[in-house]
C-alpha cells in the first residue's frame, strides 16, 4: 500500500526538488554527524597499541598476574578483556619475568621482555614501545589487575585522546563506592569542568571540613588505564620524579606536576582491580553474578 498518493505530472517536478533537497540535508546531517564524533585532524594519532605490564615481584601481591580467577590467570582474564576494544591495532605483554611470558604465549598473547630496572607500568610500555619497533601515535597502559575492564572504556580514553589534542595522556574514572573513601588502594580524583585532571589521590578528595564522607557529593575513583601520546611516553622515563609523585605513589601526578594536561573520562564501572588477595574473592563472586565464565 503506498504511503502517500502518487504524485500528479503537475506536482512532479516539485516533488522531485524535494526528494533531492531531502537527500542533500540528509547528507549534511550525516556530515555533521561524522564531524562531531571525529574532530580532529585528519590521520591525528590513528595508531593505538595497548600494552599490558606485568611483574611479578610485587610487595603487595607476589605472582598476582598468575593469581586464577575462576581457573584462569588473571593476565589471561584481562588479556581477552582487551583484545575486544576496537580501537587498538595492536595487544602485547610487557614482562620481565618468565614465568609470566611463558603463560601469556600458552594462551596467544604477543609477549615483550623487558628490563627488571623499569620502575613502573609506564617506563615498561615506554620500554615495549621501543622494541616493538613500529610507529604508534597512542600507547594505552592496561593494567594486567582489570580482568572484568570494558572494552568500551579503553575505545573511550583513546577517542579522548584524539580528541584532546592540548592533552598528552587520557585516563578514565568511576563513580567512588562510600564503602572505598578511605582504602588507600582506592585512587581517587578530581577534575576540571572541562574534563581535565586536577589532582588525584588515595586520600579522600575533595575532603571537607566534617572530616566524613558527603553522601550527595559525586566523588570520583580512578580505574587502572592510561593512555599516552606516543611520544609523550618516550621523554616521560627521562622526567624526574616529582614531590608529590612520590608522597601518593601515583605515577600519574608526573604527569600533572610537569604542566602537562590530563583529560578524564567518566564511565559507568562497577567492578574493581585486583590489588590484594582478599579481592579474588570479590571479582570471582561479580563474575559468577553475571554468569561470566
Amino acid at each position: 500500500m503506498p504511503i502517500c498518493p502518487p504524485p500528479s505530472e503537475s506536482s512532479d517536478s516539485g516533488s522531485r526538488a524535494w526528494i533531492f533537497h531531502g537527500l542533500a540535508l540528509g547528507a549534511a546531517a550525516a556530515a555533521a554527524a561524522a564531524a562531531y564524533l571525529y574532530r580532529r585532524p585528519r590521520g591525528f594519532r590513528t595508531l593505538a597499541v595497548g600494552v599490558i605490564p606485568a611483574r611479578y615481584a610485587s610487595s603487595r601481591f607476589e605472582g598476582k598476574p598468575l593469581t586464577l580467577i575462576l581457573g584462569k590467570p588473571m593476565i589471561q582474564r584481562t588479556w581477552e578483556r582487551v583484545m575486544l576494544a576496537t580501537s587498538l591495532d595492536h595487544v602485547v605483554v610487557a614482562t620481565d619475568d618468565e614465568k609470566i611470558a611463558e603463560c601469556c604465549r600458552g594462551f596467544g598473547a604477543d609477549v615483550i621482555m623487558t628490563s627488571v630496572s623499569c620502575q613502573n607500568g609506564s617506563e615498561r610500555c615506554c620500554e615495549a614501545l621501543q622494541k616493538l619497533g613500529k610507529h604508534y601515535d597512542i600507547v594505552v597502559n592496561i593494567q594486567g589487575d582489570e580482568p572484568l575492564i570494558e572494552p568500551e572504556i579503553i575505545d573511550g580514553v583513546v577517542m579522548a585522546l584524539q580528541r584532546a589534542p592540548d592533552a598528552v595522556f587520557s585516563t578514565a574514572a568511576t563513580a567512588l563506592k562510600p564503602e572505598d573513601a578511605f582504602d588507600t588502594n582506592r585512587v581517587k580524583c578530581v577534575v576540571d569542568n572541562q574534563g581535565y585532571a586536577i589532582y588525584f589521590s588515595r586520600g579522600l578528595i575533595p575532603f571537607n571540613k566534617s572530616g566524613k564522607v558527603n553522601p550527595t557529593f559525586p566523588y570520583l575513583l580512578h580505574l587502572g588505564i592510561s593512555c599516552f601520546d606516543s611520544k609523550f611516553l618516550k621523554i616521560y622515563p627521562e622526567l624526574a620524579p616529582t614531590p608529590l609523585q612520590l608522597e601518593e605513589d601515583l605515577e600519574q601526578l608526573k604527569v600533572l606536576e610537569n604542566g602537562y594536561r590530563m583529560k578524564v573520562i567518566k564511565v559507568d564501572h562497577d567492578a574493581h582491580g585486583v590489588d590484594a588477595p582478599e579481592d579474588v574473592e570479590k571479582i570471582e563472586a561479580l563474575m559468577r553474578a553475571r554468569n561470566i565464565q
